[in-house]
This record gives structure tokens, C-alpha cells and sequence, in this order.
């Protein structure tokens, strides 16, 4: 007998047996998706963990820089060479935070709790990296790695990280404009500043017209298109734009000089001071000094004035006032407009000076026979209140054989051309100049032109001439308080003539790295003067190293290269 099965049964059977392949697959489908899953979840585990092990090691090499950060700033690269094995000690620890009892360190050597330092480049002057590039300092390069393991996984990941850094000293006349404080640009005519400008702090910009920076511009706060908040002064900004045709860059590191202190500008304007009784001249602060970097000192009180050598012998050489009175004359005044009060002045003629340092048989000799370069005066002079202290140089046209450097904590006032070959008189050519910088409480420009006797009258009789003045400036400002301006970089300079047309040719570098002390009226008075044409420009000779005006600061920074991740465990 046949039995036939019904097309209903066929079809059940069918049925039946493609459900059983759909489940079959699905079934299949599923596990691949659960074991999808928990590979992907493994995958996200493992590189979460990764990723917090580099950052363990990244945080390792971070506490060394902040280390060796400080060190830099406070005494310099021999501090931090010498405290290289400090620093291969230091890793994160779980006083500092618990989570770091997660993890082990190592130097990649084999040696636990340690990280990996070492100065791959011995300090020259080089080509600085990142956002300082384009500017030569004296710098050394040094590498920090370190590796770290998460403890308490499977996976057991270590992982590696390298940072490399640069210790600069930067000298501070390599930039066109420097201000360790907030730094106000707010020029009435067009202005182009032609190299590089850094401000500690912030960078307020508001031109009347248009305001040029063709170089690298650097802030360690922000770079803002307004006024400073202190700044009450009004100006019309129907045509004002600032043009950056390179790079501009806000919240950089700031740059330091290394005092051993804060570097605030009460602190950092010690530089200028006669350095008390007993501070030793190795001394981060007596490093810096001007005091102790001159060839030649000269001290004025009520009674006496001392010209001697400099730290160099001792200050052991005595030059006879037969000789100094040649150069120097305590005896000028004039009127101050802008501070109302008469100058009471110690007046260096350098075209004098030069003659006798080419000649004098007192300290040439103790030079090694070579030219003075440098000279710190400091008039200490009792004032009334009508009177200021002052130190002016005049007769500067030509300098002494290897150039000139003029510190003061006075106001210093410069006369007439001021190392400006006649051949360049009026032009930014500075082919045939010589290394130069004038330093002091504030600068005043006074032109070929100016008149003691007539310091006193009215505007319109005190006429300017056209000048030309090649050296570095570094002096102090009368900030913006909310009642003045304080003029600005524009302003910084400081004039008391009628310029009305005439023209002020100055080929330099303008650096303010604190307040004013003695010149502290404010800007913006009438019948003090009238600004001259601003024919500035950048001294490119700044960038060579042999060029720069002796004594010249240098601040310093660490400057971050290379970061990589790099195999764990691996000695570089």
C-alpha cells in the first residue's frame, strides 16, 4: 500500500524546516554579534586602558618640566643640569592623589619609580622651535620619557612618552617691541611694526587708522582688538583695522628675566639699582644688574662724584676727575614740560667719552686695552620739589669703537642723532651702525634741535629737527589708570618739542619690563609737545648675536618640540 502524504503535511514539513534554518542562522547571527560584542568590548576596555597609562606617563613627564621649569627660570640650564638626577627620581605618587596607586613607573632602563632625563644638546646659540621661530637664543635641548603600566588588568599595556624641550635665553632686544606688562597700541597714523612683538600680559589694539604687524605677534594673555578697560580716551575708529601678515598667536608662555624673585616689574626694575651692601654679584639679581655688567660706573651725590671701573677688576680702578670732567658735567638743567619740574642733570658727551677711552691709561688697560662699551651712572642727588634727577647723553652721533650701552636709574634723555652714520642720516640703514642701548627710568628724545634755553618756554619756541636715533630702548612707562592713557607704544618714547612734520628716524627695539619711577607725570598734558613723523623700523642687526648691545638682558622660556608616543620601554 502507498501512503501519500497531503499538501498540507508537505507544506507543515517545509515550514518546519525553514523555521529550523532561520533559527539555525539566527542562532549563528547572534553569537557572531555577542562575540562581536565582546571583542569590540575588550577592544574599548583595552584602549581606554591605553589611553589612560600614556596619559599616566604623560602626566610623569610633566611633573618633570614643571621641576626643571622653575629651575630654569630661577637660576638658569647649570641649576637644571645639576639637578638632572632629581629629576629622574620624580614621578607621580599617591600623596599626591590616590589614582596613581594604579600605576607603576619606570625609566625604561629597568629601574622603577625612575623617569628618563638627559640634555641631548649642550646650550649654543640656535634657532629656537615652535612659536619662537625666527629668533636665535641660547638654548639646550633636553628629553624626558618615561613608561607606565596600569597595574591590575590582563592586558598589562605599558605605554611610552617623550617630550623634548628647549631652555632658551632669549636676548630681549631680538624682539621690535617687548612689554612684561599689558602692552597698549593705539597709533593716530598708520603704523607698521616691522619685527617681532611679545607681551607678558595682554595686548590691547585700538588704531585710529591701520596698525601693521608684518612679524610674529605673541601674548601670553589675549590679543584684543579694543582699548585697555584703564584706557578713558576716545578716538575715532571709523578707519581702524589691524593687519596681521604673520602669525598671531594669544596664551603663549611668558618670558622672564631670571631675578631669583617674582618677576613683577617693582622686582624686575631693580636691574637698575646700585646693588645694596654685601648682595653677592653671582646672585641671580646681581647677575643681572647693570651695576655689575658696566666697564665704567659713575656714582653722583650732593658732594661727590666716583668714576670707576667695574665689577670686572672689583671696581678697583679710580679714574681721576683731571680725566672724567672731559666727558661728564653735573652742573646742566632744564625744564621738564611734561614732568613741570627742572632736570637736574649728569650729562655724559659721548663723542668725549670716546676720544678718552681711546686713549686713558687706567681703564683701557684693566679692558684688556680695548674701548669702554658699557657705562651704569646712577645720580643720586637729593631733589626738591621742583626737581628731578636726570642723565642725558649728547654728542652720541658717533660711539666708541665697539659700540655703547648707558644704564641709568634715572630718567635718561638722548640728544641729537645718536650713533647714525652721516651717510644714513634719516634712513633704516644701519649697515655702518654700531651696538647701542639706552637704558633708564623712562626715555626722552630730544632733537637736534633742542635748546636748554628755551626748555621752559612755550611750544611754538621749542621747534624739533629732523633726528635719527639707532640703539635699543628699555625704560619704564606711566600706565592707563582710568584717568590717562598712557600713551601707548606709540608714546613710548617720550618728546618735549615741536616736532610739527619733522622726523624721528629710530632703527631699534623698544622694551618696557617696568613702571616709571621718577618720571611718573602722566601723558596727554598740554604744551608738552607734538609727536614728530615716526619713521621706525626694527634693528636687524639684533638678530646676530655679535651685534647685540653689550649688557643686552635676555629672558628666558622653555619651549616645548617634539611629543611622541613611543614604544614602551625604549631608551632614547
Amino acid at each position: 500500500m502507498k501512503i501519500r502524504l497531503s499538501p498540507c503535511r508537505r507544506t507543515a514539513a517545509y515550514t518546519l524546516l525553514i523555521v529550523m534554518m532561520f533559527a539555525t542562522v539566527s542562532l549563528l547571527v547572534l553569537g557572531s554579534a555577542l562575540n562581536w560584542c565582546m571583542t569590540n568590548a575588550k577592544l574599548n576596555d583595552r584602549n581606554n586602558q591605553f589611553f589612560s597609562t600614556s596619559a599616566a606617563a604623560e602626566a610623569a613627564t610633566e611633573k618633570v618640566l614643571a621641576s626643571l621649569s622653575r629651575d630654569y627660570s630661577l637660576q638658569g640650564e647649570s641649576l637644571v643640569f645639576a639637578n638632572l638626577d632629581a629629576y629622574r627620581a620624580t614621578v607621580p605618587t599617591v600623596a599626591e592623589n590616590p589614582a596613581w596607586s594604579g600605576f607603576t613607573f619606570n625609566d625604561a632602563s629597568g629601574h622603577n619609580d625612575r623617569t628618563h632625563v638627559v640634555r641631548v644638546a649642550a646650550a649654543a646659540y640656535v634657532p629656537l622651535q615652535s612659536q619662537y621661530q625666527g629668533i636665535y637664543g641660547l638654548a639646550s635641548t633636553y628629553r624626558v620619557v618615561s613608561n607606565a603600566r596600569m597595574l591590575g588588568t590582563a592586558h598589562n599595556i605599558t605605554a611610552g612618552i617623550k617630550q623634548d624641550v628647549q631652555l632658551a635665553s632669549i636676548p630681549v632686544f631680538q624682539f621690535a617691541i617687548f612689554y612684561a606688562m599689558d602692552l597698549e597700541m593705539n597709533p593716530g597714523p598708520n603704523m607698521n611694526i616691522t619685527g617681532r612683538v611679545h607681551g607678558n600680559q595682554n595686548i590691547n589694539m585700538q588704531p585710529v587708522n591701520t596698525l601693521t604687524f608684518q612679524s610674529h605677534i605673541t601674548a601670553a594673555g589675549q590679543l584684543i582688538q579694543n582699548k585697555h578697560t584703564n584706557d578713558p580716551s576716545s578716538r575715532s575708529l571709523a578707519n581702524s583695522q589691524v593687519v596681521f601678515q604673520g602669525e598671531h598667536d594669544a596664551g603663549t608662555g611668558s618670558l622672564t628675566l631670571p631675578i631669583g624673585t617674582n618677576n613683577s616689574p617693582t622686582a624686575v626694575q631693580a636691574i637698575l639699582d646700585v646693588p645694596a651692601l654685601g648682595e653677592d654679584a653671582n646672585s641671580a639679581m646681581g647677575r643681572q644688574r647693570f651695576y655689575n655688567k658696566a666697564d665704567m660706573v659713575v656714582l653722583v651725590s650732593n658732594t661727590t662724584v666716583t668714576v670707576k671701573s667695574g665689577l670686572f677688576n672689583n671696581f678697583s680702578t679710580t679714574v681721576p676727575e683731571s680725566e672724567w670732567s672731559s666727558f661728564i658735567n653735573t652742573s646742566v638743567t632744564f625744564y621738564n614740560k611734561r614732568e613741570a619740574r627742572t632736570v637736574k642733570t649728569t650729562e655724559i658727551d659721548v663723542g668725549k667719552l670716546k676720544s678718552w677711552s681711546a686713549t686713558n691709561t687706567n681703564i683701557k688697560p684693566a679692558l684688556g686695552n680695548r674701548d669702554v662699551r658699557s657705562v651704569y651712572i646712577a645720580d643720586m642727588r637729593s631733589q626738591s620739589g621742583s626737581t628731578e634727577s636726570g642723565v642725558r647723553v649728547k654728542n652720541g652721533q658717533t660711539l666708541p669703537s665697539l659700540g655703547l650701552t648707558v644704564a641709568t636709574p634715572n630718567p635718561l634723555y638722548v640728544q641729537g642723532h645718536y650713533n647714525a652714520p652721516a651717510a644714513h642720516l634719516g634712513t633704516s640703514n644701519t649697515s655702518q651702525t654700531l651696538p647701542a642701548a639706552l637704558i633708564g627710568d623712562s626715555i626722552n628724545v630730544l632733537s637736534t634741535a633742542w635748546s636748554d634755553g628755551n626748555s621752559a618756554s612755550n611750544l611754538s619756541s621749542r621747534a624739533a629737527a629732523n633726528t635719527t636715533v639707532n640703539a635699543a630702548f628699555m625704560a619704564g612707562i606711566v600706565p592707563s589708570n582710568g584717568t590717562s592713557y598712557s600713551g601707548g607704544v606709540e608714546n613710548f618714547p617720550r618728546f618735549l618739542e615741536n616736532w610739527g612734520g619733522d622726523t624721528l628716524a629710530y632703527n631699534g627695539s623698544m622694551v618696557v619690563m617696568y613702571y616709571s619711577r621718577y618720571a611718573t607725570a602722566p601723558w596727554g598734558t598740554s604744551d608738552v609737545y607734538s609727536p614728530p613723523t615716526r619713521q621706525w623700523t626694527f634693528d636687524l642687526n639684533f638678530m646676530d648675536v655679535t651685534k647685540l648691545p653689550p649688557g643686552t638682558p635676555e629672558v628666558r622660556a622653555l619651549i616645548r618640540g617634539e611629543w611622541a608616543l613611543i614604544k614602551p620601554n625604549t631608551v632614547l
